[in-house]
């Protein structure tokens, strides 16, 4: 019989854990995440793993709108960052469905309105399907292909993207501006490879760190913790890599 468990991390013990597919806590990714959710957990976040059998296989990271870092005026809301199954064999047999009840029983039991979620089609970011399925409602939108989902828990007020991403986006000026944070692992790798193309392309880029919930919730994309701009536009607008950031910039340049 498959043994699953949905087990809570805490500041005492994420550096041990696998998660996001990172295993090895002296990788950069695992390291900065790892101290990342350490400052979080006392703004109430909640990192949970799902393991089968033993074996991590998923995750799910949330925390109280508050204190969110996406875009989104969702107080008194849980909102959702981050879900996955992390293994295909696990994919397609309801698991990412139970991580999202468990952050609902949460919502609920802390007497909060109800659980929001930012979703886009792209791979790198959850996509709608399993929170329909869990009776989510699409309640705002945001370019380009940004959804911001909601189940609510009583009757109260929508949450909404943050507005003005055009007035945001011109705050940064012009040349290229990477806006980073450690909220996902992958984007110390992703920036670093960008980082090789500029120097190599004879940019010279300013990079802005994100360092608190406030900030992510200000900047120019409903992502709200990864960003590259040139020249007033959006050049990505979630982690890529340095290959397709450099086809990007010889368009852009030509």
């Amino acid at each position: 019989m498959t043994r699953i468990e949905i087990t809570d991390t805490d500041a005492s013990n994420i550096c041990d854990q696998e998660f996001c597919g990172f295993r090895d806590p002296k990788h950069e990714g695992h390291r900065r995440k790892s101290n990342w959710l350490k400052r979080r957990f006392a703004e109430g976040m909640k990192f949970k793993l799902l393991q089968i059998d033993g074996e991590t296989a998923g995750m799910i990271e949330y925390i109280p709108g508050e204190h969110t870092w996406r875009p989104v005026e969702a107080a008194g809301y849980a909102v959702i960052h981050c879900i996955m199954i992390q293994k295909k064999k696990y994919k397609g047999n309801g698991y990412g469905s139970l991580l999202v009840e468990s952050c609902v029983k949460d919502a609920r039991r802390a007497k909060m309105l109800g659980v929001a979620v930012v979703t886009s089609n792209g791979t790198w970011m959850a996509g709608s399907d399993v929170f329909l399925r869990c009776g989510f409602e699409c309640v705002d939108t945001a370019p380009p292909s940004f959804e911001l989902l909601v189940k609510k828990l009583r009757p109260a007020p929508s949450p909404t993207f943050k507005r003005g991403w055009d007035k945001t986006l011109r705050k940064y000026g012009s040349g290229l501006t990477i806006i980073k944070s450690d909220q996902c692992p992958c984007i110390a790798k992703c920036t670093g490879d960008i980082l090789q193309v500029c120097k190599s392309l004879g940019i010279r880029p300013k990079v802005v760190e994100v360092k608190s919930g406030r900030q992510a919730r200000n900047v120019p994309s409903a992502y709200g913790v990864f960003n590259v701009l040139y020249d007033g536009h959006t050049v990505a607008e979630h982690p890529i890599s340095g290959t397709r950031f450099r086809n990007i910039m010889r368009k852009m340049q030509h």
